[in-house]
This record gives C-alpha cells, structure tokens and sequence, in this order.
C-alpha cells in the first residue's frame, strides 16, 4: 500500500509542474493562481465601484445642494 501512495504523490506532482499547453511556459497551479489572483481583483473591483456610486449618488448632491445656497 504504502507504494500505490507514493506513486500517486508522485503522478501529482508531476502534472501540476506539466506546462498547460504545450509551447507555453504556464503550469496548471500557475493558471489556477491566475484564476484565484483575477477573482479577488474583481471582487475588490466590484467594491470600489459601489462605493464610488455610493460617493456620487449621496455625497455629490448634498455638496452641489451647499454649492446652490450660496
């Protein structure tokens, strides 16, 4: 049993270090680290976009309102 499990360690790790397309110096983990990385930037995008709708929608016209009083 104990060489099923080292052959099956060992067929791991040599797919993970296996380029994704051949000619491309891109490995499984590094495209599956590409995906995790890309997610998190959208995530904090889509947050930083509400926030700057938030700012606009609610903050903008109370100062124009201030800008009119004048």
């Amino acid at each position: 049993m104990g060489e099923a499990k080292r052959r099956q360690t060992s067929d791991a790790n040599t797919k993970a270090s296996q380029p994704l397309i051949p000619g491309l110096p891109i490995t499984k983990q590094q495209s599956e680290q590409f995906i995790t990385l890309t997610t998190k930037g959208a995530w904090i995008g889509i947050g930083a976009l509400v926030v700057i709708w938030l700012t606009v929608r609610l903050i903008g016209p109370a100062l124009g309102w201030w800008e009119l009083a004048d």
